[in-house]
């Protein structure tokens, strides 16, 4: 996917959005076909007794399951991710758990305290997906999570089918190992539930107040009050979380940030397994000598241009060996330059191995505040890009 390309769709009318609400709509047909006495409404008590039903359930909660892998693919392939689609992919997923669940627990099947744990684990972190959400920041999702899903899916299918008349006639041996088997995959479950639940909270301990790291936040020196400070912090913790969950590596070119970016991210405790290092280019002759900015270019445009930005990115990517690089050039102040730009214009460049871009802010506030502000956009953009990036954008 091209770096440049990265968006969220505004059209709810995609291919995958409408799985999704398939997704949803298939879960009272998979509710009614396992808890309902539809072969006696439809006269066919005699062909589909509970042995049946519990098969065919499992088939209809298996194919649900597997419609998830392919809305999430279509949205990406087809660059369709929308706002709609990552409220309600997640929701599709829990109700359709939450409802097997529940159906397990009328059929005597599983104990209530199972659905508990799991019903308890979706709340909390809800509330703190709830939480970050109100400040604009995301939490991403890790592969305990993932693994999470995977081994409940696993553990819900064995459970609709043990106790059928289909595996019993197997013979006690069977229906004892299916029994044990079932169990181990559901202790699993619950085992990454909760591992999943407490990754959620310590990656949220900022917005719920647990673990604070003050002396982190308290190093954003250029930062005009503390909550601004915290939203630096927060931004950057962002993206050294989704780095570090997608095995992306960065690296920095900075103009007139001198630095605050390259800061930011290391203030985050783990930052050193995803950042590769900053070249702060704060004069034009380092622009040129270390990330190969084109003397031409210089003179012709200024250093704050979209070619400048553009090819401080593009060298950075290039000498630190980076996944993604992101360079910023511009004026705080106090006055503006000789090519027409007011102060507060910045120029922010992205580079990848899909390709570079640059785009343009024109912030306002004095040299303080415009210089924060430059280090907050610049961080909230490279984690929205790598939280879109693939294993296949990596260079």
């Amino acid at each position: 996917m091209n770096a440049s390309k990265l968006h969220v769709s505004d059209d709810v009318k995609t291919p995958s959005n409408a799985i999704t609400l398939a997704r949803i709509l298939l879960v009272p047909v998979f509710v009614a076909v396992l808890l309902a006495p539809w072969p006696e409404w439809v006269g066919l008590d005699s062909v589909f007794n509970d042995t049946w039903k519990s098969i065919i359930a499992a088939g209809i909660f298996i194919f649900i399951s597997c419609t998830d892998w392919l809305d999430g693919y279509l949205a990406r392939k087809r660059n369709e991710i929308t706002d709609f689609g990552k409220f309600m992919d997640p929701l599709a997923d829990k109700i359709l758990v939450a409802a097997a669940l529940i159906c397990l627990v009328e059929l005597g099947d599983l104990p209530t305290w199972v659905v508990l744990i799991i019903l308890a684990r979706e709340f909390i972190v809800s509330g703190v997906r709830m939480m970050a959400a109100s400040r604009g920041e995301v939490i991403a999702a890790s592969m305990i999570g993932k693994f999470k899903t995977v081994f409940q899916m696993i553990a819900i299918v064995l459970f609709t089918i043990k106790g059928s008349l289909l595996v019993k006639s197997m013979g006690e041996p069977v229906f004892d190992l299916l029994y044990i088997v079932s169990w181990i995959i559901m202790l699993i479950a619950l085992g990454l539930t909760i591992a999943s639940m407490v990754d959620y909270l310590v990656k949220a301990r900022n917005f719920i107040g647990l673990g604070e790291d003050d002396a982190a936040i308290a190093s954003m020196s250029e930062a005009s009050s503390p909550e601004d400070a915290r939203m630096v912090y927060d931004v950057a913790e962002r993206c050294v979380e989704l780095a570090k969950d997608r095995g992306i590596t960065i690296g920095t070119a900075e103009s007139l940030t001198g630095g605050m970016i390259g800061q930011a991210i290391t203030s985050v405790p783990g930052a050193s397994n995803v950042f590769k290092g900053g070249i702060v280019s704060y004069v034009n002759e380092i622009k040129a000598a270390l990330l190969g900015v084109d003397r031409g270019d210089l003179h012709t445009h200024g250093a704050v241009s979209q070619t400048v930005a553009e090819q401080m990115a593009s060298g950075a990517r290039q000498r630190l060996r980076c996944d993604i690089a992101v360079s910023v050039t511009g004026l705080a102040g106090p006055d503006g330059d000789e090519y027409g730009n007011p102060v507060g214009t910045v120029w922010i460049g992205f580079s990848t191995v899909d390709g570079t871009h640059a785009v343009r802010q024109i912030f306002e506030g004095d040299r303080a505040h415009i210089r924060r502000l430059t280090v907050e956009y610049a961080l909230r953009s490279v984690g929205d890009a790598i939280e879109s990036m693939s294993v296949s954008n990596r260079g």
